[in-house]
C-alpha cells in the first residue's frame, strides 16, 4: 500500500465575517496518486488547496504531511512548502522577477541553493516544462501558456514532492489546455503527486486516479471517477453534470450493451465495449498495424523524417513537451498530440501503422498502455523500439533504425 502523503482530519475554516468555507473534511493523498477536486464555484476548492501548504491554516482540525502534523512557524512553512508546490490560477500573481531565468530561480536561491546548484535548478525545471532558451524573457511578453509554464517551472526548481494546481486549464485554449494536461501526467510518471482543483467534469473524468466531488464545503463524495461520477444523485448534490462517456455507457447498457465493471475512460474503451458487442456477427478484423516507439532523445537531425519519409502513410504522434519540440525542428506533421498511446492503438485495431515520438521515461509507459489493453481485450498489437544509436542500416532498412518488440 503506498505511503499517505498529504492527509486532513476534520479540518474547519471560516472566513471573517463570513460563512464557513470548510466543514469538516477528512481526506488523505497517497503518494504518487492524481487527485481531483471537483465542484462548482464557490465549493471551497481553492480554500481546501491553500491548506495543503499553509497558506491557509484551518480553524479546527489538523493538516498532516508525511504522517507528521502541520506546523505553522515561519521555519516550519518554508519546509512544507518545499515539499508541497503550489501553483496559482492566474500565473500572473505568481510570477514576479523581471526575467523568466530570475524568477524560476527565486525559490531555489530563497533555500539557500549554491549558485551552481541555483543553474541546475532552473536549467532542469525550464526543460521539464518546454521553455529551455526562454532564460532571458521578461514574463509580460509570454503568452497564457507559457506565464503557465513559467510559474509551474518555478515551483518544480525546489523539487516538491506534491504540486498542486488550483483550475490548471483555466484561461488556456483547447489546445494549451491538452498540453498542460499531458505535462502533469509526465510529472506524475516521474513520481509526483499531483492535486488538481477543477469544475470541469470532463477534464477531471478520465485524468485521476480518485476524485473528490465538493459542495458547499463539505465532501459529497470520494473513490475512483467512475464512481465518483456514476452516482447521479451525488453528482447533482455537488452541482456538476455526468461525463458524457458515462452517460454513454449507461444508454449502451439499457440497449443490451455488456459494460465491464472498469467504467470506460477513454474513447478507446467505448470502442472495445462496441466491438466486443458486436464481435460474433461481424466480419473478420484486419491484421493489427504496429505501434513504433522513439525516443527523442539524444536522436540525430534528420533520421526521423528519412524513416517516416520511408513509410507512406505512416502517422506520427508526439508525447511530451521535448517530444513536441523535437517534432517542430525536424518538420514532422503530427496527427496525434493528446491522448496519443489510445489514439495509435484505435489506429493499429484498423489495421495501419504509427510513430510515437517521446523521451526515455515515457517510453516503458506506452508499452505498459498497450499490453493492459491487450490483456483486456484480446487483442494483439506489437510494440517496437525506433532506435538511431546505431546508424548502420538494418537489412531491409536503408535508414537504420532497430525495431524490437517492447
Amino acid at each position: 500500500m503506498s505511503h499517505i502523503v498529504l492527509e486532513a482530519r476534520d479540518v474547519r475554516y471560516r472566513y471573517p465575517r463570513g460563512r464557513e468555507a470548510i466543514c469538516g473534511i477528512s481526506f488523505h493523498f497517497r503518494r504518487g496518486e492524481k487527485i481531483a477536486l471537483v465542484g462548482p464555484n464557490g465549493a471551497g476548492k481553492s480554500t481546501l488547496l491553500q491548506m495543503f501548504n499553509g497558506m491557509i491554516r484551518p480553524d479546527s482540525g489538523m493538516m498532516l504531511f508525511d504522517n507528521v502534523p502541520m506546523q505553522y512557524d515561519t521555519a516550519s512553512l518554508r519546509r512544507i512548502r518545499r515539499k508541497v508546490g503550489f501553483v496559482l490560477q492566474n500565473p500572473d500573481r505568481q510570477i514576479i522577477a523581471p526575467t523568466v531565468y530570475q524568477d524560476v530561480a527565486f525559490g531555489p536561491t530563497n533555500l539557500g541553493y549554491s549558485e551552481a546548484e541555483v543553474r541546475e535548478a532552473v536549467a532542469t525545471a525550464l526543460r521539464h516544462v518546454g521553455l529551455v532558451g526562454f532564460e532571458r524573457r521578461p514574463p509580460h511578453q509570454l503568452s497564457g501558456g507559457e506565464k503557465k509554464r513559467v510559474a509551474i517551472a518555478g515551483v518544480l526548481a525546489m523539487d516538491p514532492d506534491v504540486l498542486v494546481f488550483d483550475e490548471p486549464t483555466s484561461g488556456l485554449d483547447p489546445s494549451g489546455s491538452e498540453d498542460l494536461m499531458e505535462l502533469l501526467d509526465e510529472l506524475n510518471h516521474d513520481g509526483k503527486t499531483i492535486v488538481i482543483s477543477t469544475h470541469d467534469v470532463e477534464l477531471a473524468y478520465p485524468w485521476a486516479d480518485r476524485a473528490i466531488l465538493l459542495a458547499d464545503g463539505q465532501i459529497i463524495k470520494e473513490d475512483v471517477p467512475d464512481v465518483a461520477f456514476g452516482n447521479t444523485l451525488f453528482v447533482r448534490m455537488a452541482h456538476l453534470s455526468v461525463p458524457t462517456l458515462l452517460e454513454l455507457s449507461a444508454e449502451l447498457a439499457k440497449r443490451g450493451f455488456t459494460i465491464p465493471e472498469r467504467k470506460p475512460r477513454s474513447v478507446l474503451d467505448m470502442v472495445h465495449i462496441i466491438e466486443q458487442h458486436h464481435a460474433r456477427g461481424s466480419c473478420c478484423h484486419p491484421e493489427p498495424g504496429t505501434i513504433t516507439v522513439c525516443n527523442v532523445d539524444g536522436i540525430t537531425a534528420g533520421t526521423i523524417p528519412a524513416w517516416v519519409q520511408a513509410r507512406p502513410g505512416i502517422v506520427a504522434g508526439a508525447m511530451g513537451t521535448r517530444a513536441k519540440q523535437c517534432a517542430a525542428q525536424e518538420q514532422i506533421a503530427l496527427e496525434f498530440t493528446y491522448g496519443v498511446i489510445d489514439k495509435c492503438i484505435l489506429r493499429a485495431l484498423r489495421g495501419q501503422d504509427s510513430l510515437i515520438l517521446t523521451t526515455g521515461s515515457m517510453v516503458s509507459r506506452v508499452a505498459v498502455r498497450v499490453e493492459t489493453y491487450c490483456k483486456e481485450s484480446g487483442n494483439t498489437i506489437s510494440v517496437a523500439s525506433l532506435d538511431f544509436s546505431d546508424q548502420s542500416p538494418v537489412p531491409g532498412d536503408e535508414h537504420g533504425g532497430q525495431h524490437g518488440t517492447l
